[in-house]
């Protein structure tokens, strides 16, 4: 009885391997997206409350702090931290769940003094 080594059906498995590897390196990359949409949303929303908490800061820090609240869910984010220094606002706002939340942090207020850039 003759043994016959053949290569046959190789082409199937290395394909399969092939298309298992490409399904992987989509799913990153799907991931890696989703990261980085929630990350620019929760920056939105955070510059966004921070200017309008600076935009009512004469009103006190409730009513600033409920006005960036209110900005913060219409940009599709959450206000987690809100804090009026004088004039200048400091908020922070969380985007995402999970292993892709994203929080970020936003400065806002007059002006001033500030050195001008050329």
């Amino acid at each position: 009885m003759k043994r016959r080594c053949s290569d046959q059906g190789s082409a199937t498995v290395w394909s399969v391997g092939a298309i298992a590897v490409l399904c992987v390196v989509f799913g990153v990359v799907l991931g890696l997206g989703q990261g980085v949409v929630a990350r620019h949303r929760a920056a939105g929303g955070a510059d966004m409350a921070a200017l309008a908490a600076a935009d009512h800061w004469a009103e006190g820090t409730a009513v600033a702090c409920a006005r960036a609240d209110r900005v913060a869910r219409a940009q599709g984010t959450r206000l987690t931290r809100c804090v009026l220094t004088g004039d200048v606002s400091d908020v922070t706002a969380a985007s995402g769940a999970g292993p892709f939340a994203a929080e970020v942090r936003a400065r806002a207020g007059p002006a001033g003094d500030a050195p001008m850039r050329r």
